[in-house]
């Protein structure tokens, strides 16, 4: 197995890792889960500089990293649900959305036709990432046994505004949005050359 794949691997065995320590009552298993996140989000960023540079991508790579990528993002998102956050449904169509689409793009690397992540499309993924870090410090800094009773009566009120639904309201919009585009730009390629491939 390659290093890339096996980032993208350890990624994955993060997943529950750091949703265990955030789910903990000690704010110091909480502040190890957020860098376990981290450190699973920089292996992102790495297996797939490697993967270029050396030449390693891999059919199977290409197959784990979008999985890894949407395992941890959503594991996440699924959190703050629990926590009441953010709404579940949201959450769902987001998922349904990411899902969809990278089965669709891992259909169509198997048929030698891999297509071009779009711009809007990173925005999305780099935007649900901002996201997910900023509530995962704000859950954090909410700690007062860490930061003080003061930092913690705003990230308390944050978080229980109502504002992150608005936030992550327009998330799902976007993400939507790019998903059908994906759609709409890739049908051809991806879906309907199959017949002319028969």
């Amino acid at each position: 197995m390659t290093l890339p794949n096996q980032l993208t691997t350890l990624r994955i065995l993060l997943v529950p890792v750091f949703v265990a320590l955030l789910l903990q009552k000690d704010p110091w298993y909480k502040l190890v889960g957020v860098v376990v996140f981290a450190v699973a989000s920089l292996t992102d960023a790495y297996d797939g500089y490697h993967a270029r540079k050396y030449g390693e991508t891999t059919r199977l790579g290409a197959f784990l990293d979008p999985l890894a990528d949407k395992l941890l993002i959503t594991s996440a998102f699924l959190l703050y649900v629990w926590q009441g956050y953010i709404a579940l449904w949201m959450v769902l169509l987001v998922a349904f959305r990411d899902i969809l689409i990278t089965v669709l793009r891992v259909y169509a690397e198997y048929r030698d036709r891999p297509v071009v992540t779009s711009k809007e499309a990173k925005y999305k993924t780099l935007a649900q990432n901002i996201f997910a870090y900023v509530v995962m410090l704000f859950i954090l800094l909410r700690e007062d046994q860490i930061f003080g009773k003061g930092v913690a009566s705003v990230m308390n009120a944050i978080l229980t505004s109502g504002y992150l639904d608005y936030v992550m309201l327009a998330i799902t919009l976007f993400t939507v949005w790019t998903g059908v585009s994906y759609l709409v730009s890739n049908w051809n390629l991806a879906i309907r050359n199959t017949e002319g491939s028969r």
